[in-house]
């Protein structure tokens, strides 16, 4: 296939949805978590969850950069625009992360802060040179897909000797989650979060490539399906799951083939090696401190790492005590299971970070969400292909 239509024809996916109900054993249940805030939006706009037979249940993890942020590195980003003075860059979906004190970066902003939206890590630097009277701080975050970005700007202002340019770095690492994921109680002990495989991330694993995935299937016999982002892509991957477990096998399969490699990219790869080096542990929203699982500046890029210069020192936050973002983010409950979900907790007016990001669980699920029709929440689009019946809404039609 080479064109993006074939990847949501309508037919194949009911090929596609007939092999899986097919195969699936009737007399056990499969639980597979996708590990990507883009396998979450395109499962809930196309309704894959509604092709699959009842017994195939398609598990939320903690995918979302923005989700998983938590909110002392939101405040820390606030004390540098409003207690520093710094020009604060950032990209578009953590404006509006709630932080402490009812603010957000964008309240912040409206307060007096010097807070920009960017749309890239380079577009940071753009302002430094612009603006050589004052601070500019990179608010970076984002797992391995955006971290060669980060690399590269922090190169290069070492290289022009930007000295008013500094970076907030809150990288994450995704072989990190998932390990933490399978060592927590609910999986490891308890049981109450049965999981027999993963769908792997598509753009992290263009990065890091589908060699780090490997030790989950040998030391935790968990199956892991890399896939791209299209409806077509993710089924292919519940079915090639699937026969995983029915076989008996816990193995690293590549449904994305067109995009990533075992070995991921070797320039990009070196480029994070050089500047970051791994923290002995870090904060994240619903999963707590998970060691490992994060990246800081190395001392010799010392002078570009706004921890350091300014000084700060990180304090953990609890969330909203009614908000079930942490629950949701490891899996335990879906968006609809909160109480604040739709009516106290919009996009417009987020209470958790799930609902602000496009790639949260959250804003997925009411933007496109089978459980209700409304101008503010429009049905599941239909697959390529499709035609409504008769009194028949366009998600069903792609059912």
């Amino acid at each position: 296939m080479k064109y993006v239509d074939e990847f949501r024809d309508h037919d194949a996916a009911q090929r596609l949805a007939e092999r899986i109900a097919a195969e699936a054993d009737p007399a056990r249940a499969y639980g597979f978590m996708e590990f990507c805030g883009g396998h979450t939006h395109a499962i809930a706009r196309y309704g894959v969850a509604s092709l699959l037979p009842a017994n195939v249940r398609l598990i939320h993890g903690p995918g979302c950069p923005v989700c998983v942020l938590p909110i002392g590195r939101v405040d820390q980003a606030i004390a540098l625009a409003l207690e520093h003075g710094a020009i604060l860059c950032s990209y578009g979906d953590t404006l509006r992360v709630p932080a402490s004190g009812g603010l957000s970066l964008l309240k912040a902003k409206a307060r007096g802060g010097d807070i920009r939206m960017v749309y890239s890590a380079a577009d940071a630097l753009k302002v430094a040179r612009q603006n050589p009277a004052r601070e500019v701080v990179f608010f970076a975050i984002g797992f391995e897909t955006t971290t060669p970005p980060t690399a590269l700007v922090i190169r290069q202002a070492a290289a022009e000797g930007l000295a008013n340019f500094s970076v907030l770095c809150c990288h994450v690492l995704t072989p990190a989650a998932i390990r933490h994921v399978l060592d927590s109680p609910e999986v490891a002990d308890w049981g109450t979060l049965p999981l027999d495989g993963f769908i792997g991330p598509a753009h992290v694993s263009i990065v890091i490539g589908s060699a780090p995935y490997e030790p989950f299937a040998a030391t935790y016999r968990k199956p892991v399906v890399i896939a791209g982002f299209e409806p077509l892509d993710v089924m292919q991957a519940v079915l090639m799951l699937l026969r995983q477990v029915n076989e008996g096998r816990a193995e690293v399969e590549n449904e994305f083939l067109r995009a990533v490699g075992r070995g991921g990219n070797p320039a990009a790869i070196a480029a994070m090696a050089e500047v970051f080096e791994h923290r002995e542990s870090f904060e994240w929203r619903g999963l707590g401190t998970v060691p490992d699982s994060a990246l800081r500046i190395r001392p010799a890029y010392a002078a570009f790492d706004a921890e350091r210069r300014f000084d700060l020192h990180y304090r953990p936050v609890p969330d909203h005590k009614q908000c079930e973002c942490g629950a949701i983010l490891r899996g335990l409950k879906t968006p609809t299971d909160c109480k604040l979900f739709g009516s106290v907790c919009t996009p417009d007016n987020a209470t958790g970070s799930c609902m602000v990001s496009s790639e949260g669980a959250c804003a997925a699920h009411y933007a496109y969400g089978r459980f209700r029709i409304t101008p503010e929440a429009p049905a599941a689009l239909p697959l390529k292909g499709a035609t409504p019946a008769a009194g028949q809404s366009p998600s069903a039609a792609s059912a």
